[in-house]
């Protein structure tokens, strides 16, 4: 009887809380149909295997004996839960996709974000959130695992790509600068082969100190203020805040997203161009202009191939 396997109805997912005693977790599993008797279970782990039964969450989907379960349970065999975070995303973007995959709440994640700082304070003493330091990547991670150490797995895969990258010892411009930078081009183009010459065009304007006039940069400060509806508006683009690159020449205060390799590469090897302007060719690419009056023309090319899809 102790052995008897027992099919769960459907996937039966199953926390079990960190000093839960056998009689607890006995219940719980039997009250998920994963087991027949809860005693019986108790009395085979006295028995048999006096090993200490691992918290945590677990996926039961197959048919099961006792000691199948048990083997499990001192094994660990945690459920794995995936989180993807493409190049680009904000933190944001982050915390809908951590709270998707069943780790936590949106406004977990942003809390540690927010006041974790003290993980990257040895290069950017200044940040005010983890924006910028949370590499992309394809993590994955259990319930065990808390929020704090979601945020620290993501910072420490940032700072493997900084070292590879020796983003440390640019000698012109800091860390926090280059990630800026480089979380500006990766939101203004997809185009691997764009990216240099994006970077250029904004170095350029920095160099000129002309304002980077950069649209990703409004998102993000209606996106820190809560007033971004998922669409840029003309009216949107005054908002008084410092990400603004509209109304405040230079560099933004610090990252507007998190960017990958290819666009911190970019940010740190720009191409040599003397182009001022970009603007989408509508076909996933952009045309880049010297003069304003050439930059004028494509905006016009711009909207007429918009006009023709209508």
């Amino acid at each position: 009887m102790i052995c008897l396997p027992l099919q769960p109805a459907g996937q039966k997912t199953i926390f079990l809380h960190p000093g839960w005693s056998v009689h607890r977790i006995a219940a719980e599993l039997k009250s998920a149909g994963v087991i027949r008797n809860a005693t019986a279970f108790v009395i085979w782990h006295r028995l048999h295997n006096r090993e200490r039964l691992k918290a945590g969450e677990y996926l039961f989907s197959t048919s099961a004996d006792t000691r199948e379960v048990t083997k499990r349970l001192v094994r660990g065999d945690f459920l794995v839960r995936t989180v993807t975070v493409p190049e680009g995303y904000t933190m944001f973007d982050i915390a809908d996709a951590v709270e998707q995959s069943g780790l936590g709440s949106h406004d977990e994640f942003l809390k540690e974000a927010r006041e974790q700082t003290n993980l990257v304070e040895d290069f950017a003493p200044q940040a005010t959130s983890l924006e910028g330091y949370l590499f992309p990547d394809t993590y994955q991670f259990t319930r065990t695992q808390g929020m704090q150490e979601i945020v620290e797995t993501m910072v420490r895969r940032f700072r493997k790509e900084s070292l590879a990258l020796n983003l440390a010892n640019d000698p012109g411009l800091s860390v926090p600068q280059i990630v800026t930078m480089a979380s500006i081009i990766e939101k203004e183009t997809g185009a691997t082969a764009e990216r240099g010459l994006v970077a250029s065009v904004y170095y350029n304007r920095l160099n000129k100190k002309i304002a980077l006039d950069a649209d990703p940069s409004v998102i993000y400060a209606h996106l820190l203020d809560g007033s971004y509806a998922g669409t840029l508006h003309h009216s949107d683009m005054w908002i008084n805040s410092p990400y603004n690159t509209y109304r405040y020449a230079g560099l933004p205060p610090g990252p507007i997203g998190n960017p990958g390799r290819a666009a911190l590469e970019a940010a740190l090897h720009p191409s040599t161009s003397d182009f001022y302007y970009f603007v989408s060719d509508g076909h996933g690419h952009h045309r880049f202009a010297h003069s304003l009056s050439e930059h004028n023309r494509n905006v016009v090319a711009f909207r007429k191939t918009v006009a023709l899809r209508r």
